[in-house]
């Protein structure tokens, strides 16, 4: 009888300590995963941004009127823009959001037919 209520005393604090491994984990693992879900909110919305800008400038918009577009929805990106024969393409260019997102880089670009057409 002695020795089992010797080897419950040697299991006390047992599960306070697992608890306290698990947790800082458990917490490490969530924060990657919403960083995660934060880069591909910011893609997305580079994507669309892109696309925006691209449209704009093959309507003949000038290049101010695209990069405000693109401030607009996606604030702190770069943007560049080139053409390519009848393509008018929009590169943009942002962090991936806040955090440890923000190590990220995402990069996205998007073309349109130049000329309204």
């Amino acid at each position: 009888m002695r020795r089992c209520r010797r080897a419950l005393r040697s299991e006390d604090g047992s599960v306070t300590a697992e608890f306290a491994v698990v947790v800082p984990a458990a917490v490490l693992v969530l924060a990657m995963g919403l960083s995660a879900i934060q880069v591909g909110l910011t893609q997305l919305r580079a994507t669309d941004a892109a696309a925006d800008a691209a449209r704009s400038l093959g309507r003949g918009e000038d290049g101010g009127t695209a990069a405000g577009r693109v401030s607009q929805m996606l604030p702190g990106a770069t943007t560049d823009s080139s053409s390519e024969g009848d393509l008018v393409c929009v590169q943009v260019a942002a962090a991936g959001g806040s955090g440890l997102a923000a190590l990220i880089p995402i990069s996205v670009s998007s073309c349109a037919l130049a000329g309204g057409r």
